[in-house]
């Protein structure tokens, strides 16, 4: 038996949608594209939604249309996937992460306010701050906005994890305390269009720039361009943008996922509860929920409890691996990172993300992941194993 951690759902009729745009005039830049963002930005209550190739890319887009520029700095947290951080190295600027709350693993807004009140005094503020929706679950949102309009920083809500999430009872994605929100639809994720992501925003201006830099930096927009047309067939580049469009047949894979989200995310929270009910007396940590929020429950972390003495974090991880169960960390604290490490991160500067990365284990969690497939993963946790436990392979 083998359990993956996340998988995709796919229907006849998501197969039917993508099938049909095969059939169709254009495989991209369609109509396609166009409606999907529509769709989303309708689901979401906000204002313009622009879909692109990945969420890295919607990440990257992100940075540049706050302008970020070489020697900005732009902060993050240190548990997500390295994109999180990458896109402020794409535009030359210095990154920076702030620790993780020790309940919801989302960047800390009292240790965000603590690093900015000292950053101030050191004339070395962000430009922009980029929270992260760790598994699906917003981050305290209203307080970081409030530290936002303090200090003068702009904010990108990374929500690869989150759609159909909510905060506050609204959808995450509405950009309410944020100028930019990024989503993802790889595969494991809550929806998918193969690979692909989406840039929320409700301002024009900065959407009108996501646009162009997702497509070579070309505008078709006569208001936008330096001097008449030269005839019908005319366009400008106006800046060095790149080619990062989501094609008609993502689209349509996304469309018909978008029919499903809210069932999805039933589906897991469903999953969730099975999963707490079957730790319920046991030392493991569970996900903690804020109740401010609805989480997407894109991933389920657990944790070793503090006085488990029975196996190590290591041991279990690979006792639970060698018996088929495709578990996982997420994430690395990204300043560990070969690349990063030698920029000067020193690990003692984020002590609960380090506490977290040596107790953390995703587990399986996915639409038609069935009781006793969670029964099988949950049972590797049951009895006592000594110190030194020996794999099966």
């Amino acid at each position: 038996m083998h359990i993956p951690y996340g998988r995709q759902n796919i229907s006849e009729e998501d197969i039917k949608a993508v099938s049909e745009v095969l059939q169709s005039d254009f495989l991209t830049q369609g109509p396609v594209v166009p409606n999907f963002e529509a769709a989303i930005a309708k689901y979401c209550n906000v204002n313009y939604a622009f879909a692109t190739n990945s969420a890295t890319s919607a990440l990257h887009i992100a940075c540049l249309a706050l302008d970020v520029q070489p020697n900005d700095r732009v902060w993050t947290s240190p548990v997500s996937f390295v994109a999180s951080a990458n896109c402020a190295l794409y535009c030359g600027a210095q990154v920076d992460f702030v620790d993780i709350d020790a309940k919801t693993y989302n960047m800390c807004p009292i240790k965000l306010e603590h690093k900015l009140v000292q950053a101030k005094k050191n004339g070395l503020l962000p430009k922009v701050v980029i929270p992260v929706h760790l598994c699906g679950q917003s981050c305290d949102m209203q307080a970081i906005h409030k530290l936002s309009k303090e200090y003068g920083f702009a904010v990108i809500e990374d929500a690869s994890h989150a759609i159909g999430g909510k905060y506050l009872g609204k959808p995450i994605g509405n950009c309410e305390y944020s100028h930019i929100t990024v989503f993802s639809f790889h595969p494991v994720k809550i929806i998918t269009t193969g690979e692909g992501g989406m840039a929320l925003t409700n301002d024009a201006d900065i959407g009108a720039k996501m646009a162009r830099l997702r497509s070579h930096g070309i505008t078709r927009d006569i208001q936008s361009m330096t001097k008449e047309p030269d005839g019908p067939w005319y366009y400008e580049q106006i800046e060095l943008g790149y080619n990062y469009r989501m094609t008609d047949m993502q689209g349509a894979l996304g469309l018909s996922q978008l029919k499903k989200l809210d069932e999805f995310i039933e589906e897991r929270h469903q999953i969730a509860d099975v999963y707490n009910e079957l730790f319920r007396d046991m030392n493991i940590i569970t996900p903690y929920q804020d109740e401010k929020n609805y989480s997407s429950f894109h991933l389920y972390v657990v944790r070793l409890g503090v006085d488990q003495k029975n196996i190590t974090h290591k041991d279990m991880f690979i006792r639970l691996r060698d018996y088929g169960i495709g578990v996982n960390l997420h994430y690395i604290p990204i300043y560990r990172q070969p690349y990063y490490s030698k920029m000067g991160y020193r690990p003692s500067d984020y002590p609960e993300t380090e506490k977290y990365y040596s107790e953390a284990i995703t587990l399986p969690i996915y639409p038609g992941l069935t009781a006793s497939q969670q029964k099988e993963v949950v049972k590797h946790f049951e009895k006592p194993y000594p110190v030194g436990y020996q794999t099966i392979f």
